[in-house]
């Protein structure tokens, strides 16, 4: 299953300083706020006061005074700060063994998700414990334990039944793509309901082309979960089976940059394999991509939460690249607890932080996690 990257924004507290001056903050005539807490962002205003900056660390800071001057070479700004007086005489630079470390906050990238639901007829056949096939596929999205109800804040959901209406129009007014979708879908999906045959192969078209007349958000990459019980026909004569269709409008979606899932509901069948492996690129001699035939209503909702918790992936991209032989003194956290390198994170192709095992499931089950890294600065690459 392709994995989808969520995306770290970072933003750099701070480079590597070629020469560092010690703080006259706790000498006898050093100002009367130094030590007072204030904002180290970029662009935010010096709160600190004449002779005192913010630094790193976020408190009011001066490495020189009036009283107390830089070394010959340096003269010292308005802001207490030590600089180069371009007269050439200063120390040679050097190392700065007080080199901050580079925080960066994640903020991650949300996958844009359609639903794209068999509504024909035979969806309406009984599914076990007094449901159909219908009720129980919605049970699954939008239920207390739906997986739309569960990430509805992690990826961008929309929903199309699809089944005939005459003519090439098979999508039934399909909700929009959007966050805290789950409501939305719930009342279209109770106010439709299964009926005619299954256009799956028009469907996936359209649904294909839902994602141009509506781009996702910058970032987000565009799924289709195609959810069918049954093989396609065509609207204009049921008993012609649209089987190569399918498999050729799925391969369109994934060329498109649009990957397909396939959930089989009641169904099992090697057109429905040859679906998912055309919706996921799989190429001749490799393995099967997975799909996913579901015989009653527990293994539905597993299917669908198998299917969108690996689509909202623990891939982190950073946005500078890390030294592959120092990434283990890295210190990545999520929800406040320090993930162990090697067990709970890997550096992949220098800039991206895979989070696996527990953490990973950490991460996916928080509805609004708190992701940190922060990396020594000569581990990072600018």
């Amino acid at each position: 299953m392709s994995r989808l990257s969520i995306a770290f924004v970072a933003l750099l507290a701070t480079g590597c300083g070629a020469k560092t001056f010690g703080s006259i903050c706790g000498a006898a005539d050093s100002p009367a706020t130094c030590g007072q807490t204030c904002d180290s962002s970029p662009g935010a205003p010096n709160t600190c006061g004449t002779g005192l900056y913010c630094s790193e660390d976020g408190a009011c800071d001066a490495q020189c005074s009036a009283t107390s001057a830089c070394p010959t070479g340096y003269a010292c700004t308005a802001d207490g700060r030590c600089t180069d007086d371009g007269s050439g005489s200063g120390d040679p630079p050097g190392p700065d063994a007080s080199c901050p470390a580079v925080n960066f906050t994640p903020m991650p990238t949300t996958p844009s998700v359609l639903l794209v639901l068999d509504g024909s007829g035979s969806m309406d056949m009984s599914f076990g414990n007094n449901m159909s096939r219908y009720e129980a596929m919605q049970s699954g999205l939008t239920g207390t334990t739906g997986v739309v109800t569960g990430l509805q804040t992690k990826a961008y959901f929309g929903a199309a039944l699809y089944q005939c209406q005459g003519g090439n129009n098979v999508l039934v007014n399909p909700v929009p793509r959007a966050l805290n979708n789950a409501p939305t879908i719930n009342t279209y999906l109770n106010q439709n309901g299964p009926a005619g045959g299954t256009p799956t192969d028009l469907a996936i078209n359209q649904a294909v082309q839902t994602f141009t007349t509506a781009a996702p958000p910058a970032g987000s990459p565009p799924v289709i979960v195609l959810a069918t019980d049954g093989e396609p026909n065509d609207c204009n004569n049921g008993s012609n089976n649209t089987k190569s269709q399918t498999v050729a409008a799925a391969a369109a979606s994934y060329a498109a940059g649009i990957p397909v899932y396939v959930l089989a509901i009641a169904a099992n069948s090697q057109h429905f394999q040859d679906v998912a492996n055309a919706g996921q690129g799989h190429q001749t001699g490799q393995p099967n991509v997975p799909y996913y035939p579901v015989t009653n209503a527990a293994q539905l909702q597993s299917a669908f939460q198998t299917i969108i918790n690996g689509v909202i992936s623990c891939d982190l991209t950073l946005t500078s690249n890390i030294d592959a032989t120092q990434a283990s003194q890295g210190v990545v956290t999520v929800n406040g607890m320090n993930l162990t390198y090697g067990t709970d994170w890997t550096l992949v192709n220098g800039n991206t932080i895979h989070v696996q095992g527990q953490a990973c499931t950490m991460l996916k089950a928080s509805a609004n996690p708190t992701v940190g890294a922060q990396f020594p600065c000569g581990a990072v690459i600018f």
